[in-house]
């Protein structure tokens, strides 16, 4: 894995450039690591209600700076600003939603004994310091839900953020300080990848979680394995979203749209292949295509703005190149797209067959490919074939269509006649190449606890 990427902003839509910040050295880092280990000790022993106060507050803090970072992801990655702050106010409720649930969620079970004497509980302890990997697209949200549940549950965390998004995590670090965490409760780290595999390898390091590429998940997922540690992957998705029997399109077009363009097209569970029913498609399609058309990019600071600039260059780049590749094997473009530096225009891409390239990658951004399908089987059939398992959106006005296909897709998620329906009660994750583990909801709290069976026997 290359070093070679440095912990800097650079405004995706100005191309203003932040300072470069340096790499912690290797005693720092061995330090941290040690005042993890001894932080968590001592955090582990306070009480959830006493945790849960202070998740409480992080949460408020995160309200009460609100404007301030969501701007500041706006220079980081350039989503439109009212997504940002939308961002902001759900990592809010992520903490506050550990802060209520937290004692509840951690309370020991009993457990019934079929035979024998005495009693059986099953206790639920802290796994010691856990290191999170997290992406830039969503630089407070990725961390609330991986450190939230982390955090309530008694263990301590590492943080190693984006590249392109120090500023973000450094004002994360702050709200938990002014929260009144322990000092290396919460710990941020600006490592070399290199580093980041000695600290995964480190047996101080009880576990790890990790969102972003699939690619970058496997080497991390190997390294957790070889360590023998527990690990999150959270990777990509090219998540389907089927139109069937629907009597009216305009809802479905709607949340196609909305689903397409989410975070600029940069979300991994946003509906990327859209896949219609034959006797809808050509109506479908047009609409489809005239509202994608109608959007154009535009400053992320605008309140107006949908669609923005992608992440960097780079991401845009990525994309085109991409489209290029899928129009030399064959696809149509219903809607012909363009690059402009970071920003992409959208686009809808058609006839895109098994022998495409693009057919089984994901698609980072405003581009949309559109199948027809014969029926309901062959709906099911082009959704399930891909590498990814994460998300899945149906819409049907016949509930007993809408159970049976959301019991065949191969998904982790399945999302009935509705978008942006995430919330901090619903656990998150998928299936084949998009991850192992959830986060979110009462399974997000489980993946770094040791679950300890206590038997006790009566005589």
């Amino acid at each position: 894995m290359s070093t070679a990427i440095p912990f800097q902003v650079v405004n995706p839509a100005t191309g203003e450039t932040g300072a470069r910040l340096p790499f912690i050295d290797e005693i720092a880092l061995t330090a941290a690591i040690t005042d993890a280990q001894a932080a968590q000790r001592s955090w582990r022993g306070v009480s959830v209600a006493e945790r849960a106060a202070a998740l409480r507050r992080v949460a408020q803090l995160h309200r009460d700076q609100l404007e301030d970072l969501a701007r500041t992801a706006v220079r980081e990655m350039g989503k439109p600003i009212s997504q940002a702050r939308a961002e902001v106010e759900f990592s809010a409720d992520i903490y506050d939603y550990y802060a209520g649930e937290a004692g509840k969620l951690l309370a020991e079970d009993v457990i019934g004994l079929q035979s024998g004497t005495g009693s059986a509980v099953l206790r639920k302890h802290p796994l010691g310091v856990i290191v999170g990997i997290m992406p830039w697209n969503f630089p407070y949200y990725q961390v609330a839900r991986f450190a939230a549940p982390s955090l309530a549950a008694g263990n301590a965390v590492l943080l190693k953020p984006a590249p392109q998004c120090p500023e973000s995590a450094f004002k994360i670090q702050q709200i938990f300080a002014e929260a009144g965490f322990p000092n290396a409760v919460f710990t941020t780290i600006f490592a070399t990848e290199e580093q980041i595999t000695e600290v995964i390898a480190d047996p101080r390091i009880a576990g790890v979680s990790f969102t972003g590429s699939e690619r970058a998940g496997a080497v991390v997922g190997r390294l957790a394995g070889g360590a023998v540690k527990k690990s999150v992957l959270e990777l990509g998705g090219s998540d389907p979203f089927l139109v069937l029997d629907v009597a009216e399109l305009s809802a479905a077009v709607d949340a196609a749209v909305e689903a397409r363009l989410d975070n600029s097209g940069q979300s991994c569970n946003g509906a990327k292949r859209i896949i219609v029913l034959d006797r809808h498609f050509d109506e479908f399609t047009e609409l489809f295509v005239g509202k994608l058309a109608a959007v154009t990019p535009g400053d992320p600071m605008s309140e107006e703005t949908v669609l923005g600039p992608l992440s960097s260059e780079r991401a845009a780049q990525n994309l085109e190149s991409q489209v290029r590749r899928a129009l030399d094997a064959g696809a149509k473009a219903l809607l012909p797209s363009s690059r402009d530096g970071a920003f992409h225009t959208c686009g809808v891409l058609a006839d895109v067959d098994e022998s495409n390239p693009i057919h089984r990658e994901e698609l980072f951004g405003p581009v949309a490919i559109v199948y027809r399908a014969a029926d309901e089987a062959d709906a099911v059939r082009i959704a399930n074939d891909t590498p990814f398992g994460l998300g899945s959106y149906v819409f049907t006005d016949d509930p007993v269509q809408a159970d049976r296909v959301a019991d065949a897709l191969d998904t982790g998620m399945v999302y009935v006649n509705g978008v942006g329906l995430d919330a901090v009660e619903l656990p998150f994750g998928g299936t084949k190449r998009s991850g192992v583990g959830r986060e979110l909801g009462s399974l997000g709290i489980r993946e770094f606890v040791n679950y300890k069976l206590v038997r006790t026997a009566t005589g």
